[in-house]
C-alpha cells in the first residue's frame, strides 16, 4: 500500500502536499529534501499516485486501474527519470526523458509526473536544461526532483520550486515502525532506533542486515571481554574487525553507545533508558569497576580514532591504540 498515512512521520510534508491535492493548487516543481534513506522516494510514490488517482483528491485509493499501475511501477504518465552513468545525470538524461517528452500530453490522466531521485547527481548543463521547462511548464506536468544536498542545485532551479525540507523522525515513531510493522523485538528496536538516528529508511535496513547484527555482536564480546585479553589476543580481534572495515563507523559507534550505556546506568542505576538493556550483567560490571574519568576518556578516544581513520591513518595502529585506551580505562 502507499498512502500518506503510511508516511512515517513528516507531517509538514504531509500537510502541505494534501493541501495542494484538495485545494487543486498544485505547484510545477518540489523538491524534496532530505538524507539518504529517509523515505523521499516513498513520499514522491505517494503524492504522484494521488495526483492521478480516479476517485480521490487528497490520498491514493488504491483500487483505481491508475493507482494498482502506480503500485506496479507501469503508470504511463508517471515518469522516473534513468541516467546510464551511476554517478551523473546528464544534459542528454534530462532532454530525452524530460525536454522532449513534456510536450507530449499525459497519455490518460490528468497529469504527467516526473520524479527525478538523486537529483544532486545532474550536472550543471542537466540543471540547465531543466531551467527550460521549469521557466515554461506546461499546465499538466509536475517535475519532483529528490536530493540528499539542496546545496547543490543551482539558485535559480531552487527559485522556481517548492522546497520541502524532510526532519528526522521521533524515536518513538522510529521504535513502533520496527516493532509493529516489522515485528522486530524490542531490545532489538532499539539498537537501530539508536543508529537512525531519526532515519526511517537506515533504521530499517538495519533491523533486516544480517551483517549489523554480526558487527553488533562481535563488537559487544569484545568489549565484554577486553579486560581479560592478552595483546596478542587484542591484535588477533584487531585482525577480526578489519573484516568489517566498511562498516567501521558502525562498530565504533556501537562501542560509543555501549560507554553512553556504562555512563548512564553508573549515574542512574536505572535500566530503563539503556539501549543495550538486555545486557545488564555485563554493563553493571564495567560501571561498577570504571571511574567517570575513565569512560569519558574512552569516549573521547573513539572520536579520536574515527577522525584518525578519516583522515586514513594507519588502520591497524589506531585500532591498537583505541582497545588499549579502552583496556586501560574500561
Amino acid at each position: 500500500m502507499a498512502e500518506f498515512k503510511d508516511i512515517v512521520g513528516q507531517e509538514q510534508i504531509k500537510e502541505h502536499l494534501q493541501g495542494a491535492l484538495s485545494s487543486g493548487k498544485i505547484s510545477h516543481a518540489y523538491i524534496i529534501n532530505g538524507e539518504k534513506s529517509s523515505g523521499k522516494e516513498f513520499i514522491a510514490k505517494v503524492f504522484a499516485m494521488a495526483l492521478q488517482c480516479e476517485n480521490n483528491k487528497e490520498n491514493p485509493c488504491q483500487e483505481c486501474h491508475s493507482c494498482k499501475q502506480a503500485l506496479s511501477d507501469n503508470q504511463p504518465d508517471i515518469i522516473k527519470v534513468m541516467h546510464e552513468k551511476p554517478n551523473t545525470i546528464s544534459v542528454d538524461d534530462i532532454r530525452a526523458q524530460i525536454n522532449n517528452d513534456v510536450a507530449i500530453k499525459p497519455y490518460s490522466s490528468p497529469y504527467k509526473v516526473y520524479i527525478i531521485n538523486e537529483a544532486e547527481k545532474m550536472t550543471v548543463q542537466a540543471q540547465n536544461a531543466i531551467l527550460k521547462t521549469l521557466e515554461e511548464p506546461p499546465e499538466y506536468a509536475v517535475i519532483l526532483l529528490l536530493t540528499s544536498n539542496v546545496n547543490s542545485l543551482l539558485p535559480t532551479i531552487l527559485s522556481r520550486c517548492v522546497v520541502l525540507n524532510m526532519k528526522p523522525v521521533a524515536d518513538e515513531l522510529v521504535r513502533k515502525y520496527l516493532m509493529e510493522q516489522m515485528q522486530i523485538p524490542d531490545y532489538k528496536a532499539e539498537v537501530c532506533v539508536a543508529f537512525a538516528r531519526g532515519n526511517i529508511g537506515k533504521a530499517r535496513s538495519l533491523a533486516s542486515s544480517e551483517d549489523f547484527e554480526n558487527v553488533k555482536n562481535e563488537a559487544l564480546s569484545l568489549l565484554k571481554y577486553i579486560q581479560d585479553m592478552e595483546l596478542h589476543e587484542i591484535v588477533a580481534a584487531i585482525k577480526k574487525i578489519g573484516d568489517y572495515k566498511l562498516e567501521i563507523n558502525d562498530y565504533l559507534d556501537i562501542m560509543a553507545i555501549w560507554y553512553r550505556d556504562v555512563l548512564l546506568f553508573k549515574a542512574t542505576n536505572d535500566v530503563n533508558h539503556l539501549v543495550f538493556r538486555e545486557e545488564i550483567q555485563a554493563l553493571r560490571r564495567v560501571a561498577q569497576r570504571s571511574s567517570y574519568e575513565g569512560i569519558e576518556e574512552i569516549i573521547e578516544a573513539l572520536e579520536k580514532a574515527k577522525n584518525r581513520l578519516n583522515a586514513n591513518v594507519n588502520f591497524d595502529l589506531t585500532m591498537e591504540l583505541l582497545l588499549l585506551s579502552i583496556k586501560e580505562n574500561g
